[in-house]
């Protein structure tokens, strides 16, 4: 059998046993998967790739490394479903960034979550401000959920038909205690504009404050540390 022949072979049924695995490890959508599902499926592709362009890697051996990597995910899996006090240590657990409004330093300190990375996520679920948000979870796979404050939550304008108001972006103007500069210098502020509003915030250092924003029609929004 010629070289590409035996590759073929190889690959047709690493595939089959991949989707086979698939099939058996369940539907987890790669939206939803942890840490160490997306590691696992990716170490799963390793052995097969490896079987396919390794000489002394018979099919055999992929096969059984396949089934013993999936078996070994599999009943990690099962073990999750099963014991509760285990789900946490091989799956984590959601952890609240943000409770009643503020944002949790310590918990984006224990996650290595920092704040351009949660602004981020909150944008993913259509949040541009963070005065909007009453509580956010960081779940397991790495999203955010969100429970906005109660004036920003349904029922919208249109279903009270409100006339519409032109949607305004907040600027992030302090970060970890640094200013961005270049959030002001494009909005044509300065520094004593940004003082002047600190200071109407009850703040006199930008080391003080956590984060901070301004948005035109509801001022500067700041949090300490």
């Amino acid at each position: 059998m010629s070289e590409f022949g035996q590759i073929a072979i190889e690959l047709v049924i690493g595939y089959i046993a991949l989707f086979i695995m698939a099939k058996i490890l369940g539907r987890t959508q790669i939206t939803q998967i942890t840490p160490f599902d997306f590691i696992s499926a990716l170490v799963l592709g390793e052995l097969v790739g490896n079987g396919l362009y390794d000489a002394d890697v018979g099919l055999s051996k992929v096969l059984f490394a396949i089934a013993l990597w999936g078996l070994l995910i599999y009943a990690t899996e099962m073990i999750t479903q099963k014991k509760k006090e285990l789900r946490e240590l091989l799956e984590g657990k959601p952890v609240i960034v943000i409770s009643k409004g503020k944002i949790l330093y310590e918990a984006l300190k224990q996650t290595k979550l920092d704040l351009n990375q949660l602004q981020h996520l909150l944008r993913a679920r259509n949040v541009f401000s963070v005065r909007e948000v009453e509580y956010a979870i960081l779940e397991t796979d790495g999203t955010v959920s969100v429970m906005k404050k109660s004036p920003y939550e349904q029922p919208t304008r249109q279903d009270h038909n409100f006339s519409a108001s032109e949607a305004v972006l907040p600027v992030t103007v302090i970060i970890d205690g640094e200013v961005v500069w270049d959030n002001l210098r494009e909005n044509g502020w300065d520094e004593q504009w940004l003082k002047k509003h600190i200071r109407h915030a009850g703040f006199e250092n930008y080391t003080d404050i956590l984060y901070a924003e301004w948005q035109d029609g509801k001022g500067m929004h700041v949090q300490a540390y």
